[in-house]
């Protein structure tokens, strides 16, 4: 009986060949929403439209900012299934494309630029007027759903999570957040090498035993204020437990056993209003486990959805 494994389709090789490590795609699009006399793109109400998939953390950051912002009459969305296929993310069963009847987001993506040739990621923000992706980049979107539509919602004009005199100590944070905690993840879990994977997990756990240090003596990373620093690492946390611990071998440590602090500031962002309801864990279990075959073969989903965020209720 042959033990040879079939290839894996294209967008499933995000490890390189020679030395095993991940390496994520650098975003293509990258215009912007501004609130200025004769932009391109300038905040209007009903003009722009969110592609997102309720698995991925990075798309799901958009969602976050964009209902603590009342931002949700304003900026439309679509939902894509939770099942990654060979030609990106589907629309089906249920999930469809209002704007067009795309099949895929592939199709999302060619629509704008017909010759394009990267991965056809999540989130997208797309401007319904002139037929384009404004922006595919979720740590760009989330800053222009934190300001640029703030007239169109003055109630919300205050809130701002990425305020001017913290902005220094938040980018220092999301920098080493996100190589290794945020993308650190991947790093470890789509490694195809055992020294890839060690290059990456043992950081990952130093720096989670890092934030639940400042969070020992802090309700937030940066201020003691909520800021995109804490949204950025809220949606790789609430995943980390039941899907980045056994699926990602990133089993050195749980949120749950042993980061108490982490643990109650997941539960303090979950809690804030209208945030649960951006939290899909069906979606997020099912598309690791099911459309990650080359490291889930069975494609068999794990029981546990980790711990409960809900409760005990945080003050």
């Amino acid at each position: 009986m042959s033990t040879a494994q079939a290839p894996l389709p294209n967008i499933l090789k995000w490890a390189n060949d020679k030395t095993g490590e991940f390496k994520r795609q650098v975003s293509t699009f990258r215009d912007a929403i501004v609130d200025e006399p004769g932009a391109q793109f300038p905040p209007e109400a009903g003009r722009y439209h969110l592609y997102v998939s309720l698995a991925c953390p990075w798309a799901h950051r958009t969602l976050v900012v964009r209902a603590l912002k009342g931002l949700e009459d304003i900026i439309s969305v679509d939902v894509v299934h939770w099942h990654l296929q060979a030609n990106s993310w589907p629309f089906k069963d249920g999930y469809k494309d209002s704007l067009y009847g795309a099949d895929y987001i592939k199709d999302i993506y060619l629509k704008a630029q017909p010759d394009y040739a990267g991965r056809f990621t999540v989130p997208v923000l797309w401007d319904k007027k002139t037929q384009t992706i404004v922006n595919n980049e979720s740590s760009e979107i989330i800053r222009m759903l934190n300001t640029a539509f703030d007239k169109l919602v003055p109630e919300k004009a205050g809130l701002n999570f990425y305020p001017e005199n913290l902005r220094g100590e938040i980018d220092a944070v999301n920098e080493w957040v996100y190589d290794t905690i945020n993308n650190g993840v991947y790093k470890s879990g789509f490694a195809t090498t055992q020294q890839a994977y060690e290059n990456h997990v043992h950081p990952l756990f130093k720096s989670l035993d890092r934030v639940e240090e400042i969070l020992s003596k802090s309700n937030y990373l940066v201020g003691n204020t909520l800021t995109e620093a804490d949204i950025r690492l809220w949606t790789t946390i609430i995943r980390f437990d039941p899907v980045y611990h056994g699926h990602f071998k990133c089993n050195i440590k749980s949120i749950e056993k042993d980061y108490p602090n982490i643990l109650k500031h997941a539960r303090r962002i979950y809690q804030l209003p209208k945030v649960a309801e951006t939290v899909d864990m069906y979606h997020i279990k099912h598309h690791y486990y099911a459309s990650h075959l080359q490291i889930n073969p069975t494609g068999i989903v794990p029981a546990g959805a980790g711990p409960n965020l809900a409760a005990p209720k945080v003050v």
